[in-house]
């Protein structure tokens, strides 16, 4: 496996790598990461991390480009190499833009065949991250990279048939990519004591909203935060809390700055949580929401809220793997008039939002578990095996 990302992490990427490893490892396979020097201490089991040296002071894990990074992936290229020609690795398997950069460069030299795992699309983060400026250079230079990183592998595989299509539509052989879903540990949501949540912020019976993940802009947290100013004129005892694995003071500031003015501050609370206490947070919701407007994978969040059996709000584009009205309230367009129209529909009916909740958690068995996702990888790496030099 190659993360370019801190590793383990308690967010997206980090934590589907993490999860994928140890099921591929209990299922037999020698698996090895190679990854940052940075991590959050979360035990990996029965995985092998070989981590590049650190650059610079920063040990802090945080979500983006930066100039740290871009050395720790050039030292990645290194590192890969070594493991793969010291473990006669069979196969690579490289996650996100960076992994597959690295990956497919060591792969070229090696003859090692490499899968590419997408999970996104450079054209919808890239700028936003505001690290690249101009921002017409940052997506001159994402389009470049949707284009030329899935070249770079022997096999890609994508999270959701909507980036499947993204992919083919440039130009890249139907044969060499296939869709498997990014996956979740139902289990890990089974004990789960939403009251433990609710004493802390005493919110005591008061519906509550939640959302979890990172702040980045592309995140749509800005849809959410004027969506919930409608709500709390609608249900002025809702509350809405944000969580998050870290939460630096600059997002802290924005969030609690714009609750302010928008007149819910009093009903707004931000957390950080470890990957241990997210089955209480989530269980606390009334309702768990994805505000992003356009995801072409599945976001974590998403995986984990679907897990936990929560009534979910999230636009359509973020969610294409679920059905509006079964398995969540799927809003479309994206604006913030219909996102609180959404949330304050499942607050209006209790009845509807239990049966989403049903509904959404029995969806999770058998299509997004790990077991069953490493028996699809199983069979893409068998098929690569055979043409590799080790």
């Amino acid at each position: 496996m190659v993360a370019a990302c801190p590793f383990p992490a308690n967010h997206g990427t980090p934590a589907a790598i993490k999860e994928m490893s140890e099921e591929l490892a209990r299922r037999g396979h020698s698996v090895r990461v190679v990854t940052y020097p940075l991590r959050h201490e979360i035990p990996v089991t029965g995985v092998e991390i070989d981590r590049v040296a650190q650059v610079g002071s920063n040990r802090e894990v945080s979500v983006g480009p930066s100039y740290q990074r871009l050395a720790f992936d050039a030292l990645l290229v290194f590192k890969l190499f070594q493991v793969v020609r010291r473990h006669k690795v069979e196969v690579i398997h490289a996650h996100n833009y960076e992994g597959a950069l690295v990956g497919g460069f060591v792969g070229k030299f090696t003859r090692v065949p490499v899968i590419y795992n997408a999970i996104n699309t450079m054209i919808g983060e890239l700028a936003s991250f505001n690290f690249i400026r101009p921002r017409a250079l940052a997506i001159g230079l994402a389009k470049v990279l949707d284009y030329v990183v899935p070249r770079m592998a022997d096999m890609i595989i994508t999270d959701t048939e909507e980036l499947r299509s993204f992919i083919l539509d440039k130009g890249i052989d139907p044969a060499r990519v296939i869709t498997i879903h990014s996956g979740v540990r139902p289990e890990m949501f089974a004990a789960a004591d939403g009251s433990r949540v609710r004493d802390r912020f005493a919110a005591g019976d008061s519906p509550l909203i939640i959302y979890t993940g990172t702040f980045d802009d592309f995140q749509g947290l800005d849809y959410l935060m004027a969506a919930f100013k409608i709500v709390h004129e609608r249900k002025p005892t809702a509350s809405l809390l944000l969580v998050g694995s870290t939460i630096n003071p600059a997002h802290s500031a924005k969030y609690e700055r714009m609750a302010a003015e928008l007149g819910f501050v009093s009903r707004f609370r931000m957390a950080s949580c470890s990957l241990d206490e997210l089955p209480d947070f989530l269980a606390a919701a009334d309702v768990a929401v994805v505000p992003r407007p356009e995801s072409a994978g599945i976001p974590t969040k998403l995986l984990n809220y679907m897990a936990a059996g929560n009534a979910i709000v999230s636009f359509k584009q973020s969610a294409t793997i679920l059905q509006h009205g079964e398995t969540a309230l799927l809003i479309e367009p994206a604006t913030a008039e219909n996102f609180a129209r959404g949330i304050v529909s499942l607050l209006d009916d209790p009845a509807l939002a239990q049966r989403l909740r049903a509904n959404v958690k029995s969806f999770v068995v058998g299509r997004f578990d790990w077991p069953s996702i490493a028996a699809k990888l199983e069979a893409v790496y068998a098929g690569l095996a055979t043409k590799s030099p080790a």
